[in-house]
């Protein structure tokens, strides 16, 4: 028979393994860790134009994986942000670098060392040189940073590119090269000397391929789950966030300028704001308060402009009006016309009302948040307005750097939780479930060993989780024991119910044996030969469409049963030592269908479909056809060629033989030579030409049997 057993399960790692490793990955971290900032420490101390920051990420992203080098990437940086807190703001570098040396680790591309290494080299470039510059100049702009490539960086702009973005850009990435190479050769020699016996089992988190599949994997809904919630979370908290911003940057301005115009608004007279307007700075006092005025907006880059107005129906008379770099103040007396986008507030000043709120204009003289402080003389008439204009630009720098730091912030947490939250999943719902899928797939039931082999690995597996996969493993453990006790139970009354089929088979056998005294061991022999003319065609290829393993053993088990009508002739015809008389041979030639209908009857009685069909079907077969000839002269039908069912035209060939070498009381048996000459002649004319071409190629097997049992 064919070994339908599976092989041996793999054992999966217990609790007890997977806390081993969970201790190896923490210590590896730690490594890392250390690595990274003693990098760091001796890169400031020598003066190295290097970073020399990411050698442990990358040593333990070669040596551990995914989840403790995002690990050791993220808290590098949180940890260097206690001594200077804008190394937090970089931290998405080194997770990224994390992940990028772990993936082209999982590769192979980066534990050897090949030319291959110069792809993930030029990746860490890409990443530290290009990303790391963008982030330098999103936080300080043209000031350039303090950073290992601003003097390169200031060198660029001031004489060749004139451009603070792509000079930080360039300039990053020609300093990261070199600093990236050594770093990668430092974490590949760390990663050969790092004992083995100390390096926790590297996970794959492949979440692109995850991703990638036809139908979505448990891992990539889980990243795409918490990629969307953190995602929308980080929008909403980095929007709130910045607009929040933005309202206090606004109202801190506009609280700052009116201080300044509430103080300018101190150092006037009421009474001489006419005479200020008329006489300049001949008027008493003009000279002091414009001077000071100069000197207040001189001293301070939050404010603009700084000027006094006097607002009447025809524009703006000129009080005092502050000198800047760009542009001389206007003169006393001088009137300016009404911008457009202050119309909305001229009744107002006009009336002399204060203006509660800033107003932010972009009109000739630029994008503007503008103050107005009246000043009243001693009957409470306003008779001018001290006026600060803050820029908006710089308002704007402020906030783009806020939000570029949230971002940046955010971005390093993401990538970091996701990471996080993808390698937990994995450990504790992923991987759980799928070793109890891939334990339910590969469940082997064909024997005692292979039952065996599979509750030794549910066992092994070992799940505590503490949670509803556990429950699950628990309800999985117990039904597979439920179901191999009952396989084994079942096996046995199997047994049971089969030894009590193949003795009866032998019973009713030796019941037609007992009466005709010339078979003899017929039927046993027919079996054996049987036997070995399905193997044969087996091996030969012969109708593969019919005869296999399982054809096989319904037609050799029910072989016996091909003469079971001959318990319905009588003694006297059937032991008869003559040659039959007409009329005899015709009663006897009835025992082909009345062994069909003593099966038949049988076949009544059982519920079985399958033992209908395939064992008591082939035996009604044999029984019923194993006299017709391929050319249509047989009995009782006349069928002819395939008409003839196989296991019938295999049992004929069976049968002649044997009755050619077997002793009968009424004649010698035949030399085995002359019989097989019979059954070579009477091919295409008794038999199917196939099956006696296979009868001829197991001649050796045939010729054993012939002289065990004759």
């Amino acid at each position: 028979m064919i070994n339908d057993a599976k092989p041996a399960l793999q054992k999966k790692p217990s609790a007890e393994d997977n806390a081993y490793n969970d201790i190896k990955a923490f210590v590896l971290v730690i490594v890392g860790i250390l690595i990274n900032i003693a990098g760091s420490l001796v890169a400031k101390e020598f003066s190295f134009p290097l970073y020399l920051d990411s050698i442990g990420t990358i040593a333990v992203a070669l040596t551990g994986g995914f989840m403790p080098a995002v690990l050791v990437g993220f808290f590098t940086n949180l940890i260097s942000s206690l001594s200077y807190y804008p190394n937090i703001y970089y931290s998405v570098i080194n997770v990224l670098i994390a992940i990028t040396a772990a993936t082209f680790s999982q590769r192979g591309m980066l534990r050897k060392l090949t030319w291959k290494m110069v792809f993930p080299v030029i990746c860490f470039v890409l990443v530290g040189g290009g990303l790391g510059s963008a982030i330098t100049w999103g936080l300080y702009g043209d000031a350039m940073g303090e950073e290992v490539a601003s003097a390169l960086a200031t060198k660029l702009n001031d004489n060749y590119i004139h451009n603070t973005f792509w000079s930080q850009m360039c300039a990053g990435l020609v300093m990261d090269l070199p600093d990236k190479l050594i770093s990668t050769a430092a974490a590949f020699i760390i990663y050969k000397i790092y004992p083995k016996h100390l390096r926790p089992i590297r996970n794959k988190m492949d979440i692109v391929a995850a991703l990638a599949k036809k139908g979505l994997s448990l891992s990539a809904k889980i990243v795409l789950c918490v990629s969307l919630i953190f995602g929308i979370a980080a929008a909403v908290v980095t929007y709130v966030s910045y607009m929040q911003f933005s309202d206090t940057m606004i109202a801190s301005e506009y609280e700052y300028a009116t201080d300044v115009a509430k103080y300018v608004a101190t150092l006037i007279d009421p009474a001489w704001v006419d005479s200020y307007i008329a006489r300049g700075p001949s008027a008493e006092g003009y000279y002091k308060i414009d001077k000071t005025i100069n000197m207040l907006l001189s001293s301070s880059d939050r404010i603009q402009y700084l000027y006094v107005y006097k607002i009447e129906e025809d524009g703006c008379h000129v009080v005092f009006d502050a000198d800047t770099p760009d542009l001389p103040g206007s003169e006393h007396g001088e009137i300016i016309p009404f911008d457009e986008s202050f119309l909305e507030y001229k009744d107002e000043l006009l009336a002399g009302n204060p203006i509660d709120e800033p107003i932010i204009s972009d009109d000739s003289y630029g994008w503007l948040l503008t103050t107005y402080v009246p000043l009243y003389d001693e009957n409470g008439k306003c008779v001018c307005y001290v006026c600060v204009d803050a820029s908006m630009p710089n308002i704007v720098d402020t906030e783009r750097t806020f939000a570029f730091k949230t971002t940046t912030l955010l971005l390093g947490f993401f990538i970091t939780i996701l990471t996080l939250s993808v390698y937990l999943a994995k450990r504790f719902i992923v991987t759980p479930v799928n070793n109890l899928a891939k334990l339910a797939g590969d469940f082997a039931y064909t024997d005692d060993e292979a039952r065996k082999e599979t509750l030794d690995s549910i066992r092994d597996l070992e799940i505590k989780t503490g949670d509803e996969i556990e429950q699950l493993y628990d309800a999985m453990a117990k039904t597979t024991r439920d179901t191999v006790d009952y396989i084994n139970e079942s096996q046995r009354k199997n047994e049971a119910i089969s030894t009590f089929q193949s003795g009866m088979i032998s019973v009713m056998a030796d019941l037609v044996e007992s009466r005709d005294k010339s078979t003899g061991t017929h039927i046993k022999n027919t079996s054996a030969y049987v036997e070995i003319i399905c193997e044969q065609m087996i091996e030969d290829g012969i109708y593969p469409d019919v005869v296999n393993e399982e054809y096989k053993a319904n037609v050799v088990a029910s072989a016996p049963m091909h003469d079971i009508g001959k318990i319905k002739i009588s003694d006297a015809i059937l032991n008869k030592p003559g040659k039959f008389n007409d009329e005899e041979y015709e009663i006897m030639k009835t025992h082909a269908a009345e062994g069909a209908k003593i099966i038949r009857t049988v076949k009544k009685t059982v519920d079985n479909k399958e033992l209908k069909e395939n064992y008591l079907g082939e035996a009604e077969n044999m029984a019923h056809y194993h006299h017709e000839k391929w050319n249509g002269k047989g009995y009782p039908n006349g069928l002819k060629g395939e008409e003839i069912p196989l296991s019938a035209r295999i049992m004929a060939v069976a049968d002649v033989f044997d009755a050619l070498v077997a002793e009968r009381v009424y004649k010698p048996g035949m030399p085995f030579d002359k019989a097989m000459g019979i059954i070579k002649e009477s091919s295409g004319e008794h038999f199917d030409p196939k099956i006696v071409e296979a009868f001829v190629h197991a001649e050796d097997k045939i010729r054993a049997v012939t002289a065990e049992i004759h």
